[in-house]
């Protein structure tokens, strides 16, 4: 490769905090970014033991240094307290990404209002809120040439109607994909550049129940225009190109990465 190319797409001495980072998505971005030079990479979620797990794993990698930091982002008290702690290990932010989520699917008739608000709350509150926590590192630790990230997890089914009935899950990605633009609107000249990414299905506990075994894992493929469900490499490469000197033109997007579904479809 390349010098420049490998320049473009060199996350070396990047600090990133990633939320729901134990599992999943959060977990392919933050090895991602490790194996792309980042010196730190906080992660999050509720469950320590795991998340702590998670961190011991990519930090045997030898790389950068991967920061359990356990925290509860679904009520405002746990917004400010990882906040706090967040901005009492480092002095600035390069990269944020907003990912932590929560799903809930019941029948039109009987969906429960306190599934709705948790949904709600996690999905859209939270990045909200958290990134506003979080604006000041992020604007410290951005340049002209260089801008701070902030990468937001929205989803394929925020921009189509699909047959699952997770009303408050698609609602909340698709107010996902615009808290994007109003916010990239907002930090266009602060050297902040906020995108959002739309997932399709990829191995994580939200989609564990699709993809139990063999027969449903092929049934969800076969519904991918590609035909085949996201692996580590397809989240982490896009992740990459967002956080990297390669995406430092983009702000106020969402990016599909779903194998064609609600582009190809």
């Amino acid at each position: 490769m390349s010098p420049r190319i490998d320049d473009l797409f060199n996350l070396t001495g990047k600090t990133a905090v990633i939320t729901g980072g134990s599992r999943g998505i959060g977990e392919m971005i933050a090895e991602g970014y490790i194996d792309a030079g980042a010196s730190t990479v906080i992660i999050t979620a509720r469950k320590a033991e795991a998340l702590q797990a998670t961190a011991d794993r990519l930090n045997a990698k030898g790389a950068g240094k991967v920061i359990a930091m356990p925290g509860d982002l679904s009520t405002p008290e746990g917004i400010t307290a990882f906040a706090d702690a967040v901005k009492a290990e480092v002095d600035a932010i390069d990269i944020l990404v907003n990912n932590a989520g929560a799903a809930w699917g019941a029948p039109l008739g009987e969906y429960p209002v306190d599934g709705w608000d948790k949904v709600m709350n996690v999905n859209v509150r939270s990045i909200y809120f958290l990134t506003q926590e979080l604006v000041d590192h992020l604007r410290g630790a951005g340049t002209e040439d260089d801008p701070a990230r902030v990468i937001n997890v929205g989803s394929v089914d925020g921009l189509r109607a699909c047959d699952i009935e997770h009303y408050a899950y698609s609602t909340s990605k698709a107010a996902v994909h615009h808290l994007t633009r109003q916010l990239a609107k907002r930090l266009k000249h602060e050297n902040v550049r906020v995108n959002a990414i739309a997932p399709g299905p990829f191995e994580s506990n939200m989609m564990a129940f699709a993809l139990r075994d063999e027969e449903a894992r092929a049934a969800v493929a076969a519904d991918v225009p590609v035909g085949r469900i996201g692996n580590p490499d397809d989240m982490a490469g896009l992740t990459i190109f967002l956080a990297s000197k390669a995406g430092a033109y983009l702000t106020g997007v969402t990016i599909p990465v779903g194998g064609g579904i609600a582009t190809a479809d």
